[in-house]
């Protein structure tokens, strides 16, 4: 549990830097790192759902940063990414004992709408776009980590919410005020 918590923690840390990078690039590579080490973490708390989406989440990152190599805007991509969020909610109902009850229906499904705007966000060219999905990604994940008693993942999305709100004031909002002076 402890250890579990500790990995949590060092991925927090991750996710939370990654929206003070400049680049959409930067961003990514950050969140790669970062959802590498909370599906561990999830995995080792019981958090199926939260496990498997962290490391699809995991794959998308790579795939969004050899974007240059291959094209990971194409909506197969997409379709594929979205696919197997929605096979990791049913695995964990049908083969990993999730109890169908309607309360955990939801809790379930919430990562999926974070994963869900990560993705969209990464199809964006700019990391103001990246910002602002976060901004449907991390409540969602909030309260799922809160449920799962994530320490790590429920720090992490208060404080990347902040960061966010701070990444968007810096770079987007300043941005803004520069172009229109």
């Amino acid at each position: 549990y402890y250890i579990a918590q500790g990995i949590g923690i060092v991925a927090m840390a991750m996710n939370i830097f990654s929206y003070q990078m400049k680049s959409k690039k930067g961003i990514i590579a950050m969140q790669f790192f970062g959802t590498m080490l909370f599906s561990v973490s999830f995995f080792m708390l019981g958090a199926i759902t939260g496990g498997f989406l962290n490391f699809i989440g995991m794959l998308r990152s790579a795939l969004f940063l050899c974007d240059g190599k291959i094209n990971a805007k194409h909506p197969v991509w997409f379709v594929m990414l979205e696919a197997s969020y929605m096979v990791s909610y049913i695995l964990a109902f049908l083969v990993f004992g999730k109890e169908p009850t309607a309360v955990n229906f939801v809790l379930e499904f919430l990562p999926i709408v974070g994963m869900t705007a990560t993705t969209v966000s990464f199809r964006m060219s700019e990391g103001r776009h990246i910002r602002a999905l976060g901004l449907v990604s991390s409540p969602s994940w909030l309260i799922y980590n809160i449920f799962n008693r994530a320490l790590g993942g429920s720090i992490c999305e208060i404080v990347s919410l902040v960061s966010i709100v701070v990444g968007i004031m810096r770079y987007d909002v300043k941005r803004k005020n520069e172009v229109e002076n």
